[in-house]
């Protein structure tokens, strides 16, 4: 038996790709270990997104050749978006690098490795996903909840995103593979289960009869789709044992009313909404080929507080776009006080290469983004403070996922609008949906005790 040590950089995508990658890697018995020393092969599961994670995977990845050297018969993978984009400087710059393989041929891990073994460098990378989805075997990290590829790639064109080249144009599971693989999770004891995408809103519309790729590159709603996101949502309802279902991230073009409604109808279905906004100015959206207005996407948040007016909704925004006027960053910093997100996740614009913004004149000097970003983070801290205010003294249902990494003594989990609570609790708990009333507020978390259905809190009995 041999052991490989995982780093996982990124997004959810990338987590559920690395639980995957441990799956094959099982079948050639190897096993997974928290101790990097331990390794008989380091694998790199890399993120291009933006310049913080390329550059930390590049350190890290530096280190593992120092490692190489005094253990030379240890392995060094890397795959992910950095290897799909970058074989090339891979080859050149770390030719202590064994297995370089792409976002497109994972199911191909354990070849690669036997190949690798051997003595070969092995360099694989695949323009396109295989016409048929392949299904992977899977090894996940958490027991209580579940992350659920349900669709691959992107068709939107974002001039700031590198996703279509990397990831390839949208592809979706068909139904069939993902309540088989949602089924099998809830006998193996699992509540909550996430459906992932890049554009997970736009899920089916490929597999449906009147899709039109031509139309899709461009974005296109499909006005009577044999399979959408929503009627998803309604099949892995039915599926006893999953008593939540969450999915994540969508694109505002494709958060259509079925969609709003299906959420606002079933019990199973969180009230939480991660859709990127990534500016409040109409000019700089239109530069970032967004395809819609701020009213639209305020009209699309009005909705989904008209049917669900406790609905969690969380929105990413870049700051310093090329070309974005003090003017219009302040319109972004308006939007985010007037909309009043649950959460945001920020940064400042980092040019990926291949992308248009990156060729763009107008580029914004670093210290002037890190400024706008450090300033719209304060008043996305305000913000969050007073949506906070509202769960102060109430009871929420709470789904235990476990302890909390920062404090073992306390159990974790979540808001059906997937904010972190913690509270004290025995470890039989877990798994389970609780009540708890939340005592204190973080920007970041919640604090709370366990009450039962009239709000008395429970008598925990120390240890």
């Amino acid at each position: 038996m041999k052991h490989v040590y995982i780093e996982t950089f990124g997004c959810q995508m990338n987590k559920a790709d690395s639980e995957h990658m441990l799956g094959l890697l099982d079948e050639i018995n190897y096993r997974q270990t928290d101790e990097v020393d331990e390794a008989d092969l380091i694998l790199f599961n890399t993120c291009t997104i933006r310049e913080a994670a390329n550059s930390k995977f590049y350190s890290q990845l530096g280190k593992a050749g120092v490692r190489k050297k005094l253990k030379p018969n240890l392995l060094i993978g890397v795959g992910g978006c950095v290897a799909q984009n970058k074989e090339d400087l891979l080859q050149q710059q770390f030719p202590y690098v064994d297995i370089v393989f792409g976002t497109n041929n994972i199911q191909r891990l354990p070849d690669l490795v036997k190949l690798a073994e051997s003595g070969k460098k092995v360099y694989e990378i695949e323009d396109e996903l295989p016409y048929d989805l392949p299904e992977f075997p899977v090894i996940r990290q958490t027991q209580v909840t579940a992350w659920v590829n349900v669709i691959l790639g992107c068709n939107f064109n974002c001039t700031y995103c590198i996703v279509p080249k990397v990831r390839g144009r949208e592809k979706s599971r068909h139904p069939d593979s993902i309540l088989s693989e949602i089924r099998k999770l809830a006998e193996e004891g699992c509540k909550e289960v996430t459906l992932l995408g890049q554009n997970v809103t736009a899920y089916g519309y490929d597999l449906s009869s009147n899709y039109s790729k031509q139309k899709a590159t461009f974005g296109h709603i499909l006005e009577d789709p044999e399979y959408s996101l929503a009627k998803l949502l309604r099949m892995v309802h039915k599926i006893d044992g999953i008593e939540r279902i969450r999915f994540l991230t969508g694109h505002p073009f494709h958060v259509t009313d079925e969609l709003i409604h299906t959420v606002a109808e079933l019990p199973k279905a969180c009230n939480y909404f991660h859709i990127p906004m990534q500016s409040g100015d109409d000019i700089v959206l239109k530069r970032m080929a967004r395809v819609y207005t701020y009213e639209k996407y305020q009209t699309m948040v009005e909705k989904i507080r008209k049917e669900m007016p406790d609905a969690s909704i969380i929105s990413d925004f870049i700051v310093g776009f090329p070309g974005e006027t003090h003017e219009q960053f302040m319109n972004t910093v308006k939007a985010v006080q007037e909309l009043k997100f649950d959460a945001c996740i920020t940064a400042a614009y980092s040019p990926r290469p291949d992308t248009p913004g990156a060729m763009w004149e107008g580029q914004i000097p670093e210290e002037e983004k890190n400024a706008r970003l450090r300033y719209l983070n304060l008043v996305v801290n305000e913000v969050v403070e007073q949506v906070n205010q509202k769960y102060t003294g109430t009871v929420q249902e709470i789904l235990v996922e476990g302890k909390s990494q920062k404090n073992k003594s306390r159990l974790t989990g979540k808001t059906r609008g997937n904010r972190v609570v913690n509270f004290d609790g025995p470890d039989e708990l877990i798994g389970k949906v609780v009540n708890v009333k939340i005592t204190k507020m973080k920007p970041w978390a919640l604090f709370g005790e366990i009450v039962n259905q009239e709000g008395i809190a429970y008598c925990i009995s120390p240890a």
